[in-house]
């Protein structure tokens, strides 16, 4: 009976490590299919009522409509004239005062993942949070303060790299890890779990 027991709980354990993983993509997605497709699927939805005088649902129409949307802002970002309507929507929006600290700092963030791995020059360790431990970070910017250089280097916070901290160092207090940018990515996306 003991063995039984054993047999089935060993075999439940490897059946759980394999549907968790899997469920919880599965149940992303259909969260970010429903979600993209809602945001405007339920006005053409109405739409298509108003039209036809039919309640009319199809999924995925929302999603497919505002990737069209993206495209043909794309399409209009990069001709001159589309340029110079984007330089003056910027401008506006920098002046309404709520409005303005949303948006520089949602495009500020764009930014960064539109800049990608050239944002993180390299990947060094520094003594943080305290001397004689030592924390993975990104060298994002190397500036001069007072007449002293400094490196700032992005510490990550574990598993998730999209937060942690900026902090200033001088030259002498930043170690090479003898990492790539990756390697070290992986490392922090792995808490610590990947080494290269």
């Amino acid at each position: 009976m003991e063995k039984l027991l054993n047999h089935l709980k060993g075999k439940f354990l490897a059946g759980l490590f394999v549907v968790v993983p899997v469920g919880i993509t599965i149940f992303i997605l259909i969260f970010l299919f429903n979600f993209a497709d809602g945001i405007l699927g339920s006005y053409l939805d109405s739409l298509f009522t108003a039209m036809t005088d039919e309640e009319i649902h199809f999924p995925g129409l929302g999603m497919l409509t505002g990737a069209v949307v993206i495209y043909l802002c794309g399409l209009l970002a990069t001709n001159v004239l589309g340029t110079q309507l984007l330089r003056w929507w910027d401008r506006l929006l920098s002046r309404i005062p709520l409005v303005k600290s949303i948006y520089t700092s949602s495009k500020q963030l764009t930014k960064v993942f539109k800049e990608g791995k050239t944002s993180y020059r390299r990947a060094v360790f520094v003594e943080w949070p305290r001397p004689g431990v030592r924390a993975i970070g990104f060298v994002t910017a190397e500036i001069v303060r007072d007449g002293e250089p400094l490196v700032v280097v992005y510490v990550p916070t574990m598993p998730n790299p999209t937060s942690g901290f900026a902090l200033f160092f001088k030259q002498d207090e930043v170690f090479e890890s003898g990492m790539t940018v990756e390697e070290a990515v992986k490392f922090v996306v792995s808490g610590g779990m990947v080494v290269s």
